[in-house]
């Protein structure tokens, strides 16, 4: 108790401290009986302690600083009194004064104004997020970078992308004719194709006019025809000869399938060497029972040479010093090598450029047959899907079946079947197979009642 009074005292009683408040309690700091309290533990200090004077002292200050904007100790004599050498009367003219009786000052403010006014004289506190910028430190070593460049003549990329941008051109749009101009255009009102006035780009936002289809989606994927004209040993009463070329194509085709399912069958036939006898099976059976005991022996053999091969004997260092010059002697003659190589290529020039030449003209014949081959495989089926384009067998007749006739002729083939074919063959579908049919369940049958009363 005796520290809070000897605290107070020393509050109000500062040098050239002036208090805007009365001193009525100045009596009270002496008065008061004391209260023993024990404040050897933290919860009573602030409950058995009297911190008043201090926060009348602090209140104090914070009135004279919003009153006076500061401390009135501090503040200089001329801004605290003035000399009163009375009341001066102001010369008013006759006019002025007839204006003013006519009508109230309007300079004079509202009292809801002034008391909305702000009257403290404290000035407001900085706010320090206002001024502060995100990514400061990043943006100031942006800018530090930039005027390097600048000063050394370097533009950043985005000014450089700007100079390089294209200027725009300025598209004027077209004014429609007038109706009264005899020369303009006539065109046909009924007719398929309708004249467009509008602009352009209105049509293309609004969907009224389609976009500009890709040449790349105009271009076929083959270059083979709709429908093949017929070979002329086809005819129903075709030549000899160029019935015979058809024979021999046709035959030419069913050589090089009987080819591929002779090799299918020699590679799944059985070799006789791979066939199982009595002597084979037995020694299977027998295997594992007899050369354990001469196995075991290789074993530990082999183990034993093992580590002996692992352990290495210590290199002196007589051996390692003569390990490194042997070393740097390589390395010296290779780069010897390697010198007088570049020297002898000067006299090369003549063969190096004939190589060159070799190689170009490589190089063209590559090209050339590239493009080649990019333009047979336009009329080559592609591989579209997981199976491959097998073309439709020929439809030829022999010899003894020509007929004679138009009348006798017997028709083959299916126009469906060609039609298939062909879309295939263009790249316009893949290639597919007839889907199987898998009877999930078995079918039942069962006989009913008039059915065995029949039988």
């Amino acid at each position: 108790m005796a520290a809070v009074k000897r605290l107070k005292r020393v509050a109000a009683l500062q040098p050239g401290f002036i208090s805007f408040k009365s001193s009525a309690e100045s009596d009270d700091l002496n008065s008061g009986r004391r209260k023993r309290v024990n404040k050897n533990k933290k919860k009573n200090w602030n409950k058995h302690s009297d911190i008043q004077d201090v926060e009348e002292f602090l209140d104090d200050v914070r009135l004279q600083e919003r009153a006076t904007g500061g401390l009135i100790s501090e503040k200089p004599d001329d801004s605290l009194f003035f000399v009163d050498i009375g009341e001066q009367k102001k010369r008013v003219q006759p006019e002025v004064q007839e204006r003013k009786k006519g009508k109230k000052s309007k300079s004079r403010p509202l009292r809801i104004d002034l008391i909305l006014q702000h009257d403290s004289l404290v000035p407001p506190p900085k706010d320090v997020l206002a001024h502060q910028q995100p990514n400061a430190k990043k943006l100031r070593r942006i800018a530090e970078n930039a005027e390097k460049l600048a000063a050394m003549g370097v533009l950043p990329r985005r000014q450089k992308r700007l100079l390089n941008r294209r200027p725009a051109t300025k598209t004027s749009k077209a004014k429609t004719a007038a109706n009264n101009f005899p020369d303009r255009p006539y065109y046909d009102l009924w007719g398929a194709e309708a004249r467009e006035t509008a602009d352009p780009y209105y049509l293309e936002q609004t969907g009224k006019r389609r976009v500009k289809r890709p040449e790349k989606l105009n271009a076929k994927p083959s270059i083979l025809p709709a429908v093949e004209v017929i070979a002329p040993g086809g005819s129903y009463n075709p030549d000899f000869f160029s019935h015979q070329v058809l024979l021999l194509e046709a035959h030419e085709v069913e050589v090089k399938r009987e080819k591929a399912e002779l090799r299918i069958e020699r590679q799944l036939a059985v070799k006789r060497e791979d066939t199982a006898t009595e002597e084979t099976v037995f020694q299977e059976q027998v295997e594992g029972l007899v050369e354990e005991e001469e196995d075991e022996d290789e074993e530990e053999e082999e183990d034993v040479s093992i580590r002996g091969g692992l352990q290495q004997e210590k290199k002196t260092e007589k051996e390692r010093k003569r390990e490194r010059a042997d070393k740097i002697k390589s390395q010296q003659k290779q780069a010897a090598r390697a010198f007088t190589d570049k020297k002898q290529q000067l006299f090369q020039l003549r063969s190096i450029q004939a190589t060159l030449k070799r190689r170009e003209q490589r190089t063209r014949e590559r090209v050339a047959q590239r493009k080649a081959n990019q333009e047979a495989e336009k009329s080559m089926p592609r591989r579209l899907g997981r199976l491959k384009f097998q073309a439709q067998d020929l439809e030829i007749q022999l010899s003894d079946e020509i007929p004679g006739s138009l009348r006798t002729l017997k028709p083959e083939g299916s126009v469906l079947k060609d039609r298939f074919k062909s879309m295939q063959k263009r790249n316009m579908i893949e290639p597919r197979e007839r889907a199987k049919f898998k009877r999930r369940h078995k079918v039942k049958y069962v006989e009913k009642r008039a059915f065995k009363e029949i039988t």
